[in-house]
């Protein structure tokens, strides 16, 4: 897997340097499987299961390790595969790509530990419909982001 071959490659120097972020994007496909994606399924869960360890391991030299998992978002693929139906999504809309970006760019930052609790080193984050807007809503992050800024 690459996202094996990128860490193995980068997480020494940022080990050295006490400072360093790893953002896996994987898909919620990890938390609950997509028909007919057997391979991929099991790839992004045995990624995820990866970038877990890894992160359990690296926290302490100050790196931190996340796997964002989205779930459908209003993306020009999910356009092209007439897939934006909101049914069956708790919060009623598909999530949107610069949502998605804040966080990833949040994750990335040095304020996701200096002004954030430590745990968030360990974390594999589903961004789906969902919870991201009902519970990391974009209002939600942005004003962490302003804070932190």
């Amino acid at each position: 897997l690459s996202v094996i071959a990128m860490c193995d490659a980068a997480v020494p120097g940022m080990r050295a340097q006490r400072w360093g972020r790893v953002v896996a994007i994987t898909s919620i496909a990890v938390r609950q499987p997509i028909p007919q994606l057997i391979l991929s399924n099991t790839a992004r869960a045995g990624a995820t299961g990866f970038l877990k360890t890894l992160a359990r391991e690296v926290a302490g030299d100050g790196v931190t390790v996340n796997s964002l998992q989205p779930g459908m978002h209003d993306t020009e693929r999910v356009r092209q595969l007439g897939n934006r139906d909101p049914d069956g999504i708790p919060a009623g809309v598909l999530g949107r790509p610069e949502d998605f970006g804040a966080l990833a760019a949040f994750v990335s930052s040095e304020h996701a530990t200096s002004r954030a609790p430590r745990y968030t080193s360990t974390a594999a984050r589903t961004i789906s419909e969902s919870t991201f807007s009902t519970t990391l809503g974009s209002a939600w992050l942005r004003e962490r982001l302003r804070r932190a800024c």
